[in-house]
């Protein structure tokens, strides 16, 4: 037999051998050292992409992209990972230079300010004075309400203003607290500045009148929690009320307005992050000259990158947190105005002690079976939602059962926490000799699982991105010219298709590999080793 035949033969018994014993999923690219799985997709409107990342095993997030050449305004939707995108965001500057992280509706975050005035209409102002003034009445009003002891070391200010236009994001980090959402946020923001909002009344006398509209509670038992119904302002003695006059400007019309913009606490609000600035503008955000935040960076991250993810508003980590929340009063007003649930007993899914649902309902509806037995009329007090994690928490209240214990706590309370990427649910607990406690993990039922195929199907997705970076809508092969596009692939997913779609080249391939065979060696493990240890080191 032939050299050609014998190879040949080779390949014929490896294909064989292939069709029995097939070869592992498509290798996905990963980055160095040890990140998750590399997930990159673009969705032409943003529930599409909030769908995906919350079915999606790994850790990521939504965000919103701007193109030079579209309608102003029109924005595509991203899901990668924060580790993904910094890796991008630092190579492709064009086409991500345009960015928003997409809060979304009902996440856990940090408290966050968008200040901006026109500089014209406001000749003699100075801006970072204002910025001062406004982060020391808001850090003491932290301090007055909840507890929460903050100063501008822990505020990261971010500038992006011009001649025309100040222009400055404040982002709280806050030690080991964060706001049960953004509309909570909103609620908080909207009360501390009701002196200079309203010509009645004070904050301080709201607070007074209604002390149970603010509230805390600790997502996992860490030192002392406030207790149930216990106003953490009512141990505060009253301050005098700080002049915010400051806080008045004048916009482009000569008219009066404030310099903290109230209209960025809403369901699944995009904010412009940290080196991206708004399209057909060239001020993108950096850290402000009056900036007092220094960030920390955890080993392996860079300086630039940590202060990247501290200026995310919603990379909020569960362990420890303690929520801070505002809810709306109970008046004849607000019951009228608000939504709510139908009316019914207790056991609607909707009393939670004032709060709406979750973001996810049937999981909601799920944990009242599990704290719903033997009788007990077990119900749900607050959810917290942390978005970084796909972490659902629930304080639970009428339901004291403890798997550490095997019995019921006389007086603490217990939570449940459902993990959304791993579809499983388990118990903590409030009580301090179980602060440290985690029971077992369960599978949620099969028909509330977020499950959601990687491969999406085709008439969702509409773009793709190139090795270049150029985000282009994607073109079907039998597609007419006028037809929306239909497809859409990754940066790395990419070259892959290219290197399928072109043509057989087995006579050269094999004499290639045949060089190869014939004039290489083993490469020893000493090789290997070398070579790694100088990559480390790079």
């Amino acid at each position: 037999m032939s050299k050609w035949g014998e190879r040949l033969k080779k390949v014929e018994q490896l294909a064989q051998s292939f069709q029995h014993h097939p070869l592992a999923t498509r290798y996905k690219p990963r980055l160095w050292p040890c990140q998750p799985s590399s997930v990159w997709k673009l969705f032409p409107r943003q529930s599409l992409a909030i769908s995906f990342a919350q079915g999606c095993k790994e850790a990521v997030h939504v965000f919103a992209l701007e193109k030079e050449e579209t309608t102003l305004g029109q924005r595509i939707f991203l899901v990668t990972s924060y580790s993904e995108l910094w890796h991008y965001y630092r190579t492709f500057t064009k086409s991500l230079m345009h960015c928003y992280e997409v809060i979304p509706e009902g996440a856990v975050c940090k408290l966050y300010f968008d200040l901006e005035f026109h500089k014209p209409s406001n000749k003699g102002a100075d801006g970072k004075t204002m910025v001062s003034s406004l982060i020391k009445y808001v850090c003491d009003k932290l301090m007055e309400v909840y507890g929460i002891e903050c100063s501008a070391k822990n505020v990261l200010n971010l500038d992006s203003s011009t001649e025309e236009k100040f222009s400055q994001h404040l982002i709280f980090n806050l030690q080991k607290a964060a706001f049960k959402d953004n509309i909570h946020v909103g609620r908080f923001i909207h009360a501390v500045l009701q002196p200079i909002l309203s010509n009645s009344g004070s904050f301080l006398e709201a607070v007074a009148e209604n002390s149970e509209t603010c509230r805390t509670h600790v997502a996992v038992p860490e030192g002392r929690a406030t207790k149930a119904g216990e106003s953490p302002q009512t141990k505060r003695p009253k301050q005098e009320e700080t002049d915010l006059g400051f806080l008045k400007v004048k916009n482009k019309d000569g008219q009066d307005c404030l310099l903290v913009d109230l209209g960025v606490y809403t369901k699944n609000r995009n904010f412009r992050l940290y080196k991206s600035s708004k399209v057909g503008r060239n001020a993108p955000f950096t850290v402000a000259d009056n900036n007092q935040f220094i960030a920390k960076p955890e080993k392996g991250i860079s300086v630039d990158e940590s202060i990247f993810l501290a200026s995310l508003v919603c990379n909020v980590s569960f362990t420890g947190q303690s929520i801070l929340s505002w809810d709306v009063p109970e008046t004849k007003e607000s019951k009228t105005c608000r939504p709510h649930h139908q009316p019914g007993s207790d056991t609607d899914p909707g009393s939670l002690s004032g709060s709406l649902t979750s973001p996810h309902q049937e999981v909601d509806n799920f944990v009242l079976t599990v704290v719903r037995k033997e009788g007990i009329q077990g119900g749900i007090r607050r959810w917290s939602y942390f978005v970084s994690e796909q972490l659902l928490v629930y304080d639970i209240a009428r339901y004291r059962w403890c798997e550490n214990v095997q019995k019921f706590h006389k007086s603490n309370n217990i939570m449940i926490v459902v993990d959304l990427k791993e579809e499983v649910w388990y118990q903590k607990c409030h009580d301090p000799d179980c602060r440290n406690f985690r029971s077992s993990s369960y599978p949620l039922p099969q028909e509330i699982c977020v499950s959601y195929i990687m491969t999406l199907d085709e008439e969702d997705q509409a773009y793709l991105m190139d090795d270049a970076g150029n985000i282009e809508p994607s073109q079907a092969p039998n597609q007419a010219p006028n037809q929306a596009p239909q497809s859409t692939v990754s940066p790395k997913e990419e070259s892959v298709g290219v290197w399928e779609d072109g043509q057989d080249d087995d006579q050269d391939y094999l004499q290639s590999l045949d060089d190869f065979e014939q004039t290489s060696g083993e490469i020893s493990d000493q090789l290997l080793l070398s070579c790694v240890s100088e990559f480390d080191s790079q």
